[in-house]
């Protein structure tokens, strides 16, 4: 078995911003490998945010000190390409890159292996580039032509930098098609940790129906609102905030709570107490509909991107969830209520068992065998 203690590596990340998807990632990648040295585009973690990282100092580009850079860092995006590129990796024999924007484009060296786990290629710059224009309301105008010049020329980088990756790592088979249409390079599907050790299975469920999200418009919980306030039987109950809480308020009718952020502790007893946990988003993972299933809650979701790899729909032989095949609201009623009819064949149990699948531990030893035989390999 190769010697990876003994390795120089860097574990290069987008941004140090939050706590989300894709820095669980990075926390489990520090766990397997704790001498491993940060870098990100910027950092503004505070104090008490940095356990994840085991409080390393983290090594940041120029734009961690322009003006706003702290409230407004994605304006920057024009420049990250330039900026992850000044990141100086000469002494590292292995580099293990986070990235859903920039982090692949890092400078390597033929000796150095460099691994990419790709959470998506820049979905902003790609096959979503005319979603994120209309809701940029950049649709027309001086500053939309600047800003599909700027994606143009992303682009163009992006494929460039994928012939610096020596082996691509993605989070789904949905962001695996999604690397080979836009770089034509394989990746190796595994599947992010989902921390499951707290969603404990709950068989007495209650008759509301719970969506829980950033109230953001790729969520579409708007189209979950509109659905059941036309379902004014049935309880939906929403958790989240974000910039489209009052509109998608303005939607909803009396069968609908909102109550708005909450702490995972108050999620998880929602969760496992909910019929049914509703999800309308198309991600390249999605991690709440797997603590939803651990929480042995069923998933109604929309049938497209990574979902459709950890439910299990009702064409299976133990199904976990129903899939909608449109985000409209009309196909959102009637998922609730393909649901209603086949619920007898989806057990709390099986639902818990399939979400076991995504597992930390499943993750630290899926990633540890493919980097020591990466190595082994090179």
């Amino acid at each position: 078995m190769p010697n990876l203690e003994n390795l120089k590596i860097a574990i290069v990340h987008e941004w140090f911003v939050t706590y989300a998807g894709s820095e669980r990632v990075v926390e489990q990648i520090l766990n397997l490998f704790p001498h491993a040295d940060l870098f990100a585009v910027v950092d503004f973690l505070n104090d008490s945010q940095r356990g994840f990282i085991q409080n390393k100092p983290v090594k940041t580009t120029f734009i961690q000190k322009l003006p706003f850079a702290k409230a407004k860092f994605r304006q920057y995006l024009p420049l990250m390409p330039l900026a992850i590129e000044q990141l100086d990796l000469s002494a590292y024999d292995l580099i293990i890159s986070s990235s859903h924007a920039v982090a692949k484009g890092v400078l390597t060296a033929p000796h150095q292996l460099h691994i990419s786990y790709v959470h998506s290629p820049i979905r902003y710059a790609w096959d979503l580039q005319h979603q994120y224009l209309k809701e940029s309301n950049l649709e027309r105008g001086i500053k939309s032509w600047i800003a599909r010049w700027i994606l143009h020329q992303i682009r163009i980088w992006d494929t460039r930098t994928a012939n610096g990756v020596d082996l691509f790592v993605s989070n789904s088979e949905f962001i695996a098609r999604r690397i080979h249409k836009v770089y034509r390079r394989s990746a190796t599907v595994i599947y992010p940790p989902v921390d499951l050790q707290n969603y404990t299975l709950c068989k007495q469920k209650q008759e509301f129906y719970l969506t829980a999200s950033r109230l953001v418009p790729y969520k579409r919980i708007d189209l979950i609102v509109e659905a059941f306030s036309q379902m004014g039987d049935r309880s939906l109950i929403v958790i989240g905030d974000g910039e489209q809480m009052a509109k998608i308020r303005a939607k909803a009718s009396s069968n609908i709570k909102f109550l708005g952020h909450l702490e995972p502790e108050a999620l998880r007893e929602y969760m496992q107490k909910a019929r049914a946990f509703v999800f309308a988003a198309e991600e390249d993972f999605g991690i709440t509909p797997v603590e939803a299933q651990a929480c042995g809650t069923p998933v109604i979701a929309y049938g497209r991107g990574g979902v459709c790899e950890s439910v299990r729909g009702l064409d299976c032989d133990r199904p976990t969830g129903v899939f909608f095949a449109e985000q409209t609201v009309a196909s959102i009623r009637t998922a609730v209520l393909e649901f209603e009819q086949n619920s007898d064949r989806i057990s709390p149990t099986t639902c818990h068992e399939n979400a076991m699948r995504f597992s930390t531990e499943r993750f630290q030893a899926e990633f540890l065998q493919f980097v020591e035989q990466a190595w082994r390999d090179r």
